[in-house]
């Protein structure tokens, strides 16, 4: 019974999220009622006018990572908290535009529906959970007789919840889908574009490398003319830059010796008696084959780290290895059978890790950090910290809103999202990463815009030095067109010319080695021999010639029709379904207030 629960707790896991979105969307509890254009300290922001109770939205986050915490029981870096933020935001986008759509539509389920599907459309956890199995199959009247159950009612309440919405969701999408018909003739356009092939031969005229910069010049007057008139193509997001004290705390010798010693202990163990499955359990650090006793399962040879699987290979079946290193630590060996290029076996990670004295001495470094980098706003605090710990100043990248820090080549969590918290000077909480603790100091700030055009200069004159050389890459494709009206073979005209050529096929039209649909486009226009112009897009000039097709087969079409009209039309009917989600998306007007709302609980103030 006991394990019954805690598959129940698992079930209830799974769709308290959902449940959670379900709730809250409700209109007595996501809208804030004191009007939809005002914002209060109450307020998360708007979704077509109609103001996001921020309670609502900090108790469905809460949920998110609660969840997220069980899936991951590992600490959640602040970067990690936004995504999640940012994803518990886009659900409340989507389920208020869809509860619209369901009132446009007069979208409702009876309580008799959601039962039926409670009963008949288990979860998949619960279909692979021990308790309603038969000799290894779902049992459905096990599962069902279990819904009837005192300790099922919590998940059932969860679930009639969760498939309400589901259906609401599925009856609603039927209705965008309802009107898609494939005619045999439609059908047998898209089994041409799947199974119809074309070769061609290809040649570009790619300006930024058919023309060298040196042969373009560009002129002051021309880049500040150029920025003038394309302000939007350099907008940039906010940007930080950011100053560093680091502690390392990699292991040393000392710690090596310590784990080998502990591996050397462990082994002892074994071969003194006790089982090797037990010792895994409590010794291993590979918590995943740990929960099996060190099972491994089977192995292909060279799948595995090289100094584990040379030592696994040579190891006699049964046998106990010495501790073996590989990059992950020490191990202890037992193999268990082997038959040419497999293996199967069992293992004990002993992880080289801080220990004994070296952990102190890191310890207290790090108490060091903490204690004088606490609370500290002087600009100059970064310096006395490092010269009290003999640790040099570093100087990340330049981080931009939204992504992480880059501190040498080690990405280090939370400052990035700290960054854009503090005010310039400031000195960050000490940060942990597997190697190294870390106090940034925020330098400077640029705001979100274009910057002036002495500082991107550079980045303008060769935005016009790409524009001239389009210019010339065009009289380029013009001449190596001429060539090759004139009778020259298109590879020896490129070849000429110093110009790439190749050829391409044969492939389909819904599977084309080119991303460029202008290209793929001609290639099917074209008929064997024939030679188009010059393509001028958006990524180069191309000019291409059919060297082959090879045309779908009717006989196998007419023979497969039944199966590929239902595959076409789930694809279709798919594709309307993300695309109407998205139109939905789009189309609602949306007022995010969430920075001001956090800044405001984190100044302990209110908006």
């Amino acid at each position: 019974m006991m394990q019954t629960f805690r598959n129940s707790a698992k079930l209830i896991a799974i769709v308290l999220g959902v449940l959670m979105l379900i709730f809250v969307i409700q209109l007595s509890g996501i809208f804030d009622n004191r009007g939809p254009t005002i914002f209060t300290r109450t307020s998360a922001g708007s979704i077509d006018g109609q103001s996001v109770d921020a309670r609502t939205y900090e108790a469905a986050v809460r949920q998110a990572l609660d969840n997220q915490q069980r899936q991951s029981p590992g600490r959640l870096s602040l970067e990690d908290e936004q995504q999640l933020r940012d994803q518990v935001w886009d659900q409340f986008i989507q389920s208020a535009v869809l509860e619209a759509q369901y009132k446009k539509h007069r979208i409702t389920v009876s309580d008799e529906e959601v039962i039926q599907a409670v009963r008949n459309e288990p979860p998949p956890e619960a279909q692979r959970a021990a308790e309603f199995q038969t000799d290894g199959k779902f049992d459905l009247a096990k599962y069902q007789r279990w819904l009837t159950s005192p300790g099922a009612a919590p998940v059932v309440e969860a679930l009639a919840a969760s498939y309400r919405e589901q259906l609401r969701r599925v009856k609603l999408l039927t209705q965008v889908t309802s009107d898609i018909f494939l005619s045999d003739a439609a059908l047998w356009q898209h089994y041409r574009d799947d199974n119809e092939k074309v070769t061609v031969s290809l040649t570009a005229v790619i300006p930024r490398n058919a023309v060298p910069d040196s042969t373009i010049a560009v002129t002051p007057a021309e880049a500040s003319a150029w920025y003038k008139a394309h302000q939007d193509d350099f907008k940039r997001p906010a940007t930080a830059f950011l100053s560093y004290v680091s502690v390392p705390r990699l292991p040393d010798a000392s710690d090596t010796a310590a784990a080998l010693t502990r591996a050397r202990a462990v082994r002892a163990e074994i071969t003194g008696g006790a089982p090797f499955a037990e010792v895994a359990k409590r010794e291993s650090s590979d918590s995943v084959s740990a929960k099996q006793g060190g099972e491994l399962g089977e192995w292909k040879k060279g799948s595995m780290d090289p100094a584990f699987d040379s030592a696994a290979f040579a190891l006699p079946i049964g046998a106990v290895s010495e501790p073996v290193r590989s990059q992950f630590g020490f191990h202890i060996i037992q193999m268990e059978s082997r038959s040419g290029e497999k293996a199967k076996g069992r293992h004990i990670l002993i992880p080289i890790e801080l220990s004994g004295a070296h952990r102190d001495q890191v310890d207290a470094r790090a108490d060091s950090l903490d204690r004088l980098s606490a609370e500290r706003k002087d600009p100059k605090a970064l310096e006395e910290v490092a010269k009290s710990l003999g640790e040099p100043v570093g100087h990340s990248s330049p981080v931009q809103e939204g992504t992480r820090v880059l501190a040498g080549n080690v990405v280090v969590p939370d400052a990035g999202v700290w960054a854009f918290r503090a005010k310039a000077g400031e000195l960050s909480p000490v940060i942990e990463t597997e190697y190294a603790l870390y106090v940034f100091r925020l330098d400077s700030l640029k705001a979100a815009g274009v910057p002036p055009l002495e500082e991107i200069r550079g980045a303008v004159e060769q935005a016009v030095r790409d524009d001239k050389k389009w210019a010339r890459a065009r009289d380029i494709a013009k001449e190596y067109l001429r060539r090759v009206e004139n009778g020259e073979p298109m590879a020896e005209a490129a070849k000429a010319m110093g110009l790439p050529n190749r050829e391409f096929g044969p492939f389909p039209r819904t599977n084309p080695p080119l991303t460029n649909p202008v290209v793929v486009g001609a290639a099917f226009a074209l008929q064997p021999g024939q030679r188009s112009g010059v393509l001028d897009t958006k990524d180069g000039l191309y000019i291409l010639q059919s060297v082959a097709r090879q045309a779908a087969d009717s006989v196998a079409f007419a023979k497969d029709l039944d199966q590929y009209r239902a595959r076409t039309l789930r694809q279709v009917r798919d594709g309307r379904v993300r695309n109407y989600l998205q139109a939905l998306r789009d189309a609602a007007k949306i007022e995010d207030h969430r920075k001001e709302l956090e800044a405001a609980t984190r100044a302990g103030t209110t908006t």
